[in-house]
């Protein structure tokens, strides 16, 4: 199926009949007690801001050294109830880019990922996005499981938080934001942009911890997160899942 063009509102300037996306891209990092993650997206994310990009940190209640290192490093923090799609809502509304890039905190961005999403956005067929995951750890499977998971955003259109998703604020204001749920709010939007474009699937990698499913148990966290798809795909409620998430 050909992709919906996305109209020029998405957040893009028309320029000789094209759409250009020269827009200050706002990143967007949740975080609630992630001291361990933080020094090494803190370098990744410096050179970003000094070179026009907005980098807004939101903190759901951390009790560890989270907001004084964000802080001490020169990022400015929101502060928000918990809970991730509540997070990541209450940065939106304070962000002043015209293009959002929502990131984990234990997830790094590949060289040139501006540029990459600034290119993606700009033909007009897509006004949201996600890139490739790549995740770290010892366990051979985390290769397999990276793999699966771009395959199958490929296939259905839908991205994960894990991937980085990215869209324009016209395109995240229209389908409402991130739906307050516990669990599974990057599915949902996900399938709420649909409505406006097939997403773009930029192959450069983000590198993301693996520490979840090592913690857990790498085949234990791949079949737990299996059945909890499909118990939501069913309309199992979200808040009984989340249980059995956590």
């Amino acid at each position: 199926m050909r992709p919906k063009k996305c109209w020029h509102g998405w957040g893009g300037t028309t320029l000789g009949g094209a759409v250009s996306f020269n827009m200050m891209l706002s990143i967007i990092v949740p975080v609630r007690n992630e001291a361990l993650a933080l020094p090494a997206l803190l370098a990744q994310l410096l050179p970003l801001s000094r070179h026009g990009c907005e980098v807004l940190f939101v903190d759901g209640g951390s009790t560890d050294a989270s907001v004084a290192m964000i802080e001490c490093a020169g990022f400015k923090v929101v502060h928000s109830l918990p809970g991730r799609a509540r997070q990541m809502n209450a940065a939106a509304a304070r962000a002043n880019g015209q293009t959002l890039l929502f990131l984990h905190a234990d997830t790094g961005l590949p060289p040139g990922a501006s540029d990459c999403i600034d290119q993606a956005l700009s033909g007009g067929l897509h006004c949201w996005g996600r890139f490739d995951v790549c995740i770290s750890g010892r366990h051979w499977m985390l290769r397999i499981v990276g793999l699966m998971m771009n395959l199958r955003s490929r296939w259905s259109g839908i991205a994960t938080g894990d991937q980085a998703m990215f869209m324009t604020r016209a395109a995240f204001e229209s389908v409402g934001g991130f739906p307050d749920q516990p669990l599974m709010e990057d599915i949902e939007l996900s399938k709420r942009l649909l409505g406006l474009s097939r997403p773009a699937c930029i192959s450069h990698c983000v590198t993301t911890s693996g520490r979840r499913w090592e913690t857990r148990g790498v085949w234990h966290t791949i079949f737990l997160m299996w059945r909890l798809r499909w118990a939501y795909w069913r309309g199992v409620p979200v808040d009984l899942l989340a249980s059995a998430y956590q």
